[in-house]
């Protein structure tokens, strides 16, 4: 069995000139990935590092990042991803969970996320050379663990899945034929880094010797922006979230685009793509405790009597079984929960025993000795063409944007706020714009805003997890049973949310125009000055369409980063004018009268 970096190193030995990694106008040949990736391995074998230990990998999208990634793999220990945005308390969190000792970092994380049994390793603190750095990766067995990636748990923490080099060699080998991957093939890399799509784009790329390609950030987020960019970078095969895919399916594209295949997942497909789209579209279907991918089909230009396109069918040496709550299979046609086998099962939840035990089972339809299936809590139905068509879950488990939220999690975050005596998070809205309500039971005496719980579980929590509307409830109703009777709560409108802070008003002209694209994009009647757009239900999909209408509005080069940086409208505001100025400064006389203009023109 091959595996991933020995097929790096194959390429680099064979063509060590081939571009790996592009990001704008840089690129990292095999060559260069190859002995980079030999250098940081060797340094990282003096800090301990060998198979069944776990090393975290918290770095932007970059050439470091995948450099990290596929030295952890030579070294011969398990690599961690960890996305940067993330707070610093879930960051040591994970790292302590996982039993890292070592997290490559930036220098900027490196103080925060660093403990007594986890060091902080900076790339541009490594040394140039190190001993024994020569292409001598140690090989790995299938049941070797390659990678572990966590999820939202509903016991209140994260849980980490462990991958095996087996399970992810399945998933390498049928990519590359399945979309007949090859060296010639450009590759994009958007999926969000602690999001194990992410290690399908990148090791599905690098195993075939294609070029991968990293957008920036803004571009990333930003259905117009990355359809002119896959365009414009000749990107033959590209996996997309649901969310963007579905806009770029309706965008116009030449007929002679280089794009072959568009691979969608993450969320629910509702929409079928138009008869003259010049590239493929492919649905795809998979739990991380199953390597990404499960299942996986073609999307026809029509729907037939569906009224979503279905899941596609079981990759290569996958199983999947629909069953009754007794764990009999359903008949054809008839709903089931979702269970698959096969090779792509993964090992399990790290340092968790018992929650392995309930979720990866025996599988009593295999022959294989010591087969297991993991049991997903979604639902399905088989089509009469053998495909899968999606029904939702069994059990409260969410999908935002993609990434899967267990709502318990939230609440057990939010329960160690001293001034909460209970709370309940319950998703709205349709599946394509789904949002968290938090239903709060305050302390005795306690006056909250939504602000200061926003930032309270901003402390612990992804974005993704917070939600996006706090309400005050007296107490949580409950049903006979003693559950919490969801119908009996109060509607999530604006009307009955938790005040946040104090209304200012928008004084100078960037402001109220930086406010109006604010409250348009939120949805809301009215933003302040001093509100955060994190911190009001703004996410990164919702800031790259801020970000492109302030563009349009003022016409300057803002970014997402500095949305990130200056999260409130006055310092949005202050960052706008500030690009204004720069921009006038280098302009001729007549062009600055133009520009100036723009600012005086209230939102």
């Amino acid at each position: 069995m091959s595996i991933v970096h020995q097929f790096v190193a194959q390429i680099a030995l064979a063509a060590p000139r081939a571009v790996a990694v592009e990001a704008g106008a840089a690129s990292l040949t095999y060559g260069e990935l190859n002995t980079g990736a030999n250098r940081v391995a060797a340094y990282l074998k003096t800090f301990g590092a060998t198979g069944g230990r776990v090393i975290g990998v918290c770095l932007p999208r970059s050439f470091d990042q995948i450099i990290a990634c596929l030295a952890v793999l030579k070294s011969g220990a398990a690599y961690l991803p960890l996305d940067p945005s993330w707070p610093k308390e879930r960051l040591r969190h994970v790292l302590s969970d996982a039993g890292a000792s070592v997290v490559i970092t930036t220098q900027s994380l490196a103080d925060g996320i660093s403990t007594d049994e986890c060091a902080a390793l900076v790339p541009d603190g490594m040394p140039a050379s190190a001993p024994d750095a020569a292409n001598d990766a140690v090989g790995a067995k299938p049941e070797d663990i390659a990678y572990v990636i966590y999820t939202s748990g509903s016991t209140g923490a994260p849980k980490g899945v462990e991958v095996t080099h087996g399970n992810l060699a399945n998933l390498i080998s049928w990519h590359r034929q399945a979309f007949g991957l090859t060296a010639a093939d450009r590759v994009s890399h958007l999926a969000g880094l602690s999001f194990d799509a992410s290690v399908w784009e990148v090791w599905a790329a690098l195993s075939a010797g294609a070029t991968l390609a990293l957008p920036d950030e803004t571009t990333r987020m930003s259905a117009p922006l990355l359809r002119d960019w896959l365009i414009d970078n000749k990107i033959t095969v590209a996996f997309v979230p649901t969310v963007l895919a579905e806009p770029l399916m309706k965008a116009n594209w030449p007929g002679n685009t280089a794009l072959r295949f568009l691979l969608t997942g993450a969320d629910t497909l509702h929409s079928f793509p138009p008869r003259d789209l010049p590239f493929a579209v492919v649905n795809n279907y998979g739990p991380t405790e199953c390597t990404v991918v499960a299942t996986s089909g073609l999307v026809p230009p029509q729907s037939g009597h569906e009224t979503s396109p279905p899941i596609g069918a079981p990759i290569s040496n996958t199983q999947i079984y629909l069953l009754d709550r007794e764990g009999r299979p359903v008949a054809q046609g008839d709903s089931g929960e979702i269970y698959i086998g096969g090779t792509g099962v993964a090992r399990g939840y790290r340092n968790r025993p018992d929650l392995t035990a309930e979720r990866f089972l025996p599988d009593p339809f295999s022959a294989a000795s010591g087969a297991r299936m993991y049991r997903t809590g979604d639902l399905g139905r088989l089509l009469a063409d053998g495909q899968i068509v999606f029904q939702g879950r069994v059990d409260n488990q969410e999908k935002i944007r993609g990434y899967r939220v267990e709502p318990d999690e939230i609440a057990t975050a939010l329960n160690r706020h001293p001034a909460v005596a209970s709370s309940a998070i319950v998703a709205d809205g349709s599946e394509s714009d789904r949002r968290l309500v938090a239903y709060v039971v305050q302390s005795d005496d306690a006056d909250l805003t939504s602000d200061d719980l926003r930032e309270f579980l901003a402390q612990s929590l992804p974005d993704h997890m917070i939600p996006s509307m706090f309400l005050r409830v007296a107490a949580l109703p409950q049903t006979s049973s003693g559950k919490l009777d969801k119908r009996a709560l109060p509607k999530a409108v604006a009307e009955n949310a938790m005040p946040g802070t104090d209304y200012r008003a928008p004084a100078t002209p960037a402001e109220r125009r930086v406010a109006g694209i604010v409250a348009k994009v939120l949805g809301v009647e009215r933003v302040g000055i001093d509100d955060n757009f994190f911190l009001i239900g703004g996410h990164s999909l919702l800031g790259t369409q801020v970000v492109l209408q302030v563009r349009q509005a003022f016409g300057i080069d803002l970014t997402l980063r500095h949305l990130f940086t200056a999260p409130t409208v006055a310092s949005l505001a202050a960052s706008v004018e500030r690009l204004v100025i720069q921009k006038i400064q280098s302009m001729s006389e007549e062009e600055a009268q133009w520009q100036a203009s723009r600012l005086s023109v209230a939102g």
